[in-house]
């Protein structure tokens, strides 16, 4: 109750109908993100009662706020009621990167792709590989035991097949998201050791597709994978599409396998509130601790910042130093560049109206409609709509055989409840976002296409927060 004190008595001192104030607290639990200690959110006006020379007419139940004060209580105890008054009063003055739009057209994706891009740059310069920082520094998906449980259920289904003579001569397994290639070669090896023991000879047949959005990362992968060449393929993908690449495989893969990639893909997010539909738009601007430094370093003034900053996103920092080498020395100075400015990057936030979910575009194909029944589930509700992860699971599921399915390890919501509990995202990894993925908007996709959507926890982890989720054609 001691953080929450200096915000109602800042909002005693401003001009605000507190009958029109929301009051959200949170404990954001990632040390990097992209909030301030007190956010104070906009609730910008619903169509309707904005027009006519008439009073407003607000639908019996319908509530509408002004403004939504959002605190970290993890961070709170120190602020002081200035510190809250001069949030409130905020009107303008923020070094941003971009003008209002919705989270998955945010600059901050331009960040991730650029980390993964140059993923190899910004390793060098932290002197970790980008699993180091990983909460525990390390992945779930190297687990020998959860690749065995996949190999042996794989092994049943085609046993199955060959016995009736309607298993094809050629096995198709595709990775998304392959990182440094530990998963694959963990999968390799245990698949090489248990066919051996089987005598099926599905080895020789198999086909292991590993799939990134960034060449480095393959490259990577296969030195990782370099015994077993002869049964890969890589291909550098858009995660979101993976069947522009893989389309040829349409119908054809036993198993889709990923880890911790939906929750690095670009996602919105939407609200229910007080009876009215929301979509949360963003802005990314520059922490004001810490950019007056920055451009003193460069010899910039503040204003030139954001153009700068959006040059390094276009060109990258090997680019960046060849353009600009009066600024940038070398290639090591552009990627500390790029790592300061990642650090200041925080994310404003306001609620726009919704016209309507039928209006609204969730993936390609899919409108906001597939969101109803959960955003009415209840209370007011804030939650991740996950557009990447829904186009890539969508588009993925094309590619599974009758008797294949997608095995996905991540962070899963998997109860609509817990996200009115728990802050889910987004937070900041080095150099990349990380956000929790709607589980029951995934599962009602997947019903919708004819699949059964089942999530458990890891199985071989205790404590974790890792969900598996297991998508196969309904029987």
């Amino acid at each position: 109750m001691t953080s929450l004190a200096p915000v109602v008595e800042a909002l005693r001192g401003a001009a605000t109908d507190l009958g029109k104030v929301r009051l959200v607290c949170d404990w954001v639990q990632y040390k990097s993100n992209f909030r301030e200690v007190v956010d104070v959110r906009p609730i910008l006006l619903c169509p309707e009662l904005s027009t006519g020379p008439g009073p407003a007419i607000v639908p019996l139940g319908v509530r509408d706020d002004d403004i939504e004060i959002a605190v970290d209580v993890r961070r709170s105890a120190g602020v002081s009621v200035e510190e809250v008054a001069a949030a409130l009063r905020r009107d303008g003055g923020r070094v941003l990167l971009e003008d209002w739009g919705p989270g998955s057209r945010s600059c901050v994706w331009e960040f991730n792709a650029r980390y993964w891009k140059d993923l190899d740059l910004w390793e060098k310069s932290t002197g970790r590989g980008y699993e180091q920082a990983l909460p525990g520094g390390d992945s779930d998906a190297h687990n020998h035991d959860a690749a065995r449980d996949v190999i042996r259920d794989l092994f049943e289904v085609w046993d199955a097949l060959a016995d009736g003579d309607a298993l094809p001569e050629e096995l198709y397994v595709v990775e998304l998201g392959v990182g440094n290639g530990t998963q694959a070669k963990v999968f390799l090896d245990e698949f090489r050791a248990l066919d051996a023991a089987h005598g099926r000879d599905y080895y020789r047949r198999l086909h292991y597709m590993m799939c990134d959005y960034s060449q480095h990362v393959l490259d990577l992968a296969r030195e990782a994978v370099s015994e077993h060449l002869a049964r890969i393929s890589t291909f550098a993908l858009d995660a979101t599409t993976p069947g522009t690449s893989l389309g040829f495989l349409k119908y054809k893969v036993f198993l889709v396998y990923i880890s911790n990639v939906y929750d690095n893909l670009p996602t919105d997010e939407v609200a229910q509130l007080g009876g009215r539909t929301y979509c949360v738009q963003v802005r990314a601007y520059l922490d004001d601790a810490g950019v007056a430094g920055l451009a003193e370093s460069l010899g910039v003034t503040v204003g030139e910042l954001p153009a700068l900053v959006h040059k390094l996103l276009r060109l990258g920092p090997g680019l960046l130093a060849e353009a600009d080498p009066v600024r940038f020395a070398d290639v090591d100075a552009a990627v500390a560049f790029w790592r300061a400015v990642w650090d200041l990057v925080r994310l404003e936030e306001r609620y726009v109206p919704l016209a309507g979910l039928d209006l609204y575009s969730l993936a390609p194909g899919m409108s906001g409609e597939l969101l109803r029944p959960l955003l009415e589930s209840g209370a007011d509700i804030r939650m991740h709509v996950n557009n990447g992860a829904v186009a890539s699971f969508a588009d993925s599921l094309k590619l599974l055989h009758p008797f294949g399915r997608l095995v996905c390890h991540d962070l899963f919501v998997t109860d609509v409840q817990a996200y009115r509990t728990n802050f889910r995202g987004p937070g900041k990894y080095e150099g990349s976002v990380v956000n929790w993925v709607n589980g029951p908007l995934l599962a009602h996709v997947g019903r919708r296409n004819g699949f059964d959507v089942h999530y458990a926890p890891f199985a071989h982890r205790v404590g974790g927060n890792i969900i598996t989720m297991t998508a196969q054609v309904r029987d």
